[in-house]
């Protein structure tokens, strides 16, 4: 069994290839392990450290985009897990162009190259954000698509490149989305790792508008147990959410970050509201949970507090990757 992993030096992707290496889902525990990852300024190898020695891994650096590439990496593949995205909603707003390269036509160079090479599975790792936003109730798998922001746009056009390569072509895609990911090793130019390192060096953070919009928290682990269950038994064709069940504003989550690093709301900065800036994500999870037993694991309070204590005891990882960025 060979996985081809792309974007497997980013954060979720990272956490996934740790994990399947580690035999952490033993139906793929003798896998073949190859990420593909352009390592872009949120890639990193190092996240990768923990498995890099294991024979079972290997790298490869170079870009969804690069149909050669892919084409050649995909024969003898036989299942695909596609992370690979340019993802930051603030980043898509001021330049959108490596977004709509990124998200679209690199999702359409892997699903040609899977096609070619008569890949077994293929799963489209998506988000939540492809519905817009939703004021009450939930999104199920079937609510139509409203995205917001250049980034959202982008990868609900992935997503119906995904569907139409299925029926189409028959490819056997799944695309899963999810909500809002934490945990460690995540880019600390995401909320709670910006503000956690924010907090912990004394400095402020900010908060957009009146700090009421709402986010579902999943965990990253979580969320790579919910991918590894749509890959090892979802069905072709469908769609699937993946959520944590934690919903908090904005602010909430503010408040309890402050407290956990031991500052007060002083240290925290109103700013004008982003531009599209969704009121508030909840997703149904009654389809995944039905058909293939998922169930989320991580309590948030717990997830929280270990990803706040990663953070302090992790400076040497971060620190230089908020310089880079100019996070700081």
């Amino acid at each position: 069994m060979r996985v081809l992993v792309t974007g497997g030096a980013g954060f979720i992707g990272s956490h996934y290839v740790r994990e399947l290496v580690r035999g952490a889902y033993p139906a793929y525990a003798d896998a073949e392990v190859v990420v593909l990852d352009k390592l872009t300024y949120a890639g990193n190898e190092a996240n990768l450290a923990p498995v890099a020695d294991d024979p079972r891994f290997s790298f490869v650096r170079g870009d969804i985009c690069d149909r050669e590439l892919v084409s050649g990496l995909m024969r003898g593949t036989d299942v695909v897990v596609h992370f690979a995205a340019e993802s930051h909603v603030d980043r898509s707003i001021d330049g959108s162009a490596d977004f709509v390269l990124t998200n679209v036509l690199g999702t359409q160079v892997l699903l040609q190259g899977a096609l070619e090479a008569g890949v077994a599975k293929f799963v489209h790792v998506s988000t939540d954000e492809v519905y817009g936003s939703i004021d009450e109730g939930s999104w199920t798998e079937d609510h139509i698509l409203e995205p917001n922001s250049p980034y959202s746009a982008s990868k609900a056009s992935s997503d119906l490149l995904a569907r139409s390569f299925f029926r189409t072509h028959g490819l056997p895609v799944s695309i899963t989305r999810c909500s809002n990911n934490y945990g460690p090793y995540q880019f600390p130019e995401k909320v709670i790792p910006l503000f956690v390192t924010n907090l912990v060096d004394g400095r402020n953070v900010p908060l957009y508008g009146d700090g009421l919009n709402v986010r579902d928290w999943l965990h990253v682990d979580d969320h790579c147990r919910g991918i590894q269950l749509v890959l090892e038994g979802g069905r072709a064709g469908e769609i699937y959410n993946i959520g944590g069940g934690t919903e908090l504003t904005n602010r909430e989550l503010t408040e309890r970050l402050v407290a956990a690093t031991g500052r007060d709301w002083s240290a925290v900065e109103p700013v004008q509201d982003r531009k599209g800036h969704d009121r508030r994500y909840s997703v149904d999870i009654t389809k995944i949970s039905t058909e293939l037993g998922y169930a989320p694991k991580v309590d948030f309070a717990t997830g929280l507090a270990d990803t706040v204590e990663w953070y302090r005891s992790n400076r040497s990882w971060w620190e230089p990757l908020k310089q880079r960025a100019a996070l700081a």
